[in-house]
Order: structure tokens, then C-alpha cells, then sequence
């Protein structure tokens, strides 16, 4: 039987954790809240996360990850993509040299526009083969319901991500392999600053032309910071690309999209952050992605709306206004990556 360990027992890697044991992966994980991790062992419920559902009494947590990483064959990373560095920090000692190195996590370092892979080779030296990345349309109560979902594993070494795959592979959740890491990072980061613009459109009460318009012309984003990245554009048109996206952008379920909604009918992000214990990654990771872009010399005016609006420049109204008045042009520019 595979071990593995999940380092993060908020909401996505709780549900990553019943998807690895419903595959017969045995599962310990690594919890910050010690009340949190009493609570999955005693009660077997994540009632903080995940009030309501029952989790497999196999998975054991634990606020030590010595303790955590007993035996750990694969190791899960599902903690804040901005707490991630920190972490490793305080953690590389600890971790086995030959596991892969999972990344659950739909972010972009602040002040290094790095994605979570590369934070991770950087601050462990790991290589590419030991790199994976999880990326798709999974809403983690779903997932925890065992609705039936899928997702992509993505790593370097197609041996590497089959055998991560084989340790996901449950009767509800489906995972497919991919080489794509760049790809399935970028699908998974930018949808969520997307799932933001959707979000306000809809709080703001547009209905849903306009929340089509602004996932498309997302995605038209998406895919040229991609390619500019040296990404594939198939990986946009699948599950870690347009499925990921619709799933965010369209699901009462998506932190993203409630984010996005409850600033759209007026609330600050300061009024928001300080109701909830789950943390919105796009509004966290919008300035970096936006560097990214700069930096890679790509037009996103929606991630560039967004980051005014989270920083207090702009009003959701006037997002909309500002991305309708661009100049008009072909929908598809004979250059993948020109202006959008």
C-alpha cells in the first residue's frame, strides 16, 4: 500500500485526502489548527472545513510533521501558496529525497511571480521529475460527497505522474496524466482572478452573457501568459483549463466566484477577508500573475481590472465599463499572444 502525506487540512486538502484513501493510499496529514486534527481523529469529520461530512477512518492527522511524514512515500503540499515558502522553510529537513512532491495549490508567489513548483524546487532542490502538479474542476465538498470529478496530474517524468495517479485513482475521481506542469499551474492560478471578474459581474446583477463573455475572454488570457510561459494550448482546452475555469467561475461552491460576488454587491476585501477562514487564492495571487504578465510582455486587461479593484483604484462597475470601451478587434489576432 502507498503512504502519503497532505500537509494542509483546510478544505482542498481534506478533500485530496479522502481521494487518496477512497484509492487505497494509506494517508497521514499535517494540520496548522491542532483542533483541527483532533477533530479528524476523533471524530472523523473535518467540522471546521467540512461541517456535516464523514471522512475514512483510515486518514490519520497530526499537528507534527515528523510525525506526519512517517513513511511517506508521496508528499502532498495543500497549505496558502503565499504561506508555502515559510513552510518549506521550517520542513526540508524533514521531507523524504526521493518522494514526489505534490502541489495542490492554485497560486503565484508575491514578489517572485513563481509558481508553486518552482517554489518548491527552489527552496528543496528538487528536479523536475520529482515535481507534480494537480490542477481541475475539483470543488472539494463535491469531491468529499464522492460526486464523480476529475482532474489532471502533470509532472515531467510521465512515470512519475502515472504512479501519482494510480495513488488518486478512486471509484468517484478520475485523474488524468499530463507533462504540461507550466500549463496546469497557470490554468489553475489564473482561473481564480477570472472566477473574481465573474463573481462581481454577477453580484453586480448581470446575468449570464456577461458572465460568459468575461470566461472567455479569460481564457483568451489564460492561454496567451501560457504560451508566452511555454506552456501547451491544449492544456488550456481541458480539464485544468476550461474545466477548471467553468467549474470556478460558474459554482456558488468557489471561493473565488463568492469573493468575487460579495465585492460586486459593495463589500471591501477587507470586510470579506475578515468573514471567513478560507482564503480567496486570487485575490492573494492577482498582482503577481499581473507581473508575471508584464514581465512576459502579454496584454490581460480582465487580471489588470481585478488587481484595481482588490487594491481600491476601481469599482466593480467600473471594471465592466473599462473592459468595453477597449478599442474593438478580432476576436482571434493572427498572433496567439498579441493584445486581447
Amino acid at each position: 500500500m502507498t503512504k502519503a502525506t497532505v500537509f494542509g487540512t483546510g478544505s482542498w486538502g481534506t478533500a485530496f485526502g479522502v481521494v487518496l484513501a477512497d484509492a487505497g493510499t494509506e494517508v497521514r496529514m499535517w494540520g496548522f489548527e491542532p483542533e483541527v486534527c483532533t477533530l479528524i481523529n476523533r471524530t472523523h469529520e473535518n467540522a471546521v472545513y467540512h461541517p456535516g461530512l464523514r471522512l475514512p477512518e483510515s486518514i490519520v492527522a497530526s499537528n507534527d510533521p515528523e510525525e506526519a511524514l512517517q513513511g511517506a512515500e508521496i508528499v502532498v503540499f495543500a497549505v496558502p501558496a503565499q504561506t508555502l515558502r515559510g513552510n518549506l522553510e521550517q520542513w526540508r529537513d524533514l521531507l523524504p529525497s526521493d518522494a514526489p512532491l505534490v502541489s495542490l495549490m492554485k497560486g503565484i508567489e508575491i514578489g517572485t511571480s513563481k509558481r508553486m513548483t518552482e517554489v518548491i524546487a527552489e527552496m528543496l532542490g528538487a528536479g523536475p521529475e520529482r515535481l507534480v502538479a494537480v490542477s481541475g474542476p475539483n470543488l472539494a465538498r463535491e469531491i468529499i460527497q464522492r460526486q464523480p470529478a476529475a482532474t489532471v496530474v502533470a509532472c515531467a517524468d510521465e512515470a512519475v505522474a502515472t504512479r501519482v495517479q494510480a495513488a488518486a485513482h478512486s471509484p468517484t475521481f478520475r485523474p488524468y496524466t499530463s507533462t504540461d506542469v507550466v500549463g496546469a499551474e497557470l490554468g489553475g492560478a489564473v482561473k481564480n482572478v477570472i472566477a473574481l471578474a465573474t463573481g462581481m459581474a454577477h453580484g453586480m446583477g448581470f446575468g449570464e452573457n456577461s458572465t460568459a463573455a468575461v470566461m472567455t475572454r479569460g481564457l483568451a488570457e489564460t492561454v496567451r501568459l501560457g504560451l508566452a510561459q511555454g506552456a501547451q494550448l491544449t492544456t488550456f482546452l481541458g480539464l485544468a483549463g476550461l474545466g477548471d475555469l467553468v467549474a470556478t467561475c460558474t459554482s456558488p461552491l468557489s471561493r473565488n466566484r463568492t469573493f468575487g460576488e460579495r465585492m460586486g454587491k459593495g463589500e471591501t476585501v477587507e470586510q470579506i477577508a475578515g468573514t471567513t477562514r478560507q482564503v480567496a487564492e486570487g485575490v492573494k495571487s492577482c498582482q503577481s500573475i499581473l507581473d508575471l504578465a508584464r514581465s512576459s510582455g502579454v496584454d490581460m486587461p480582465i487580471v489588470e481590472s481585478v488587481v484595481r479593484v482588490v487594491n481600491g483604484e476601481m469599482q466593480p462597475r467600473d471594471m465592466i465599463e473599462t473592459l468595453l470601451s477597449r478599442d474593438p478587434k478580432p476576436e482571434f489576432p493572427s498572433a496567439l499572444v498579441g493584445s486581447a
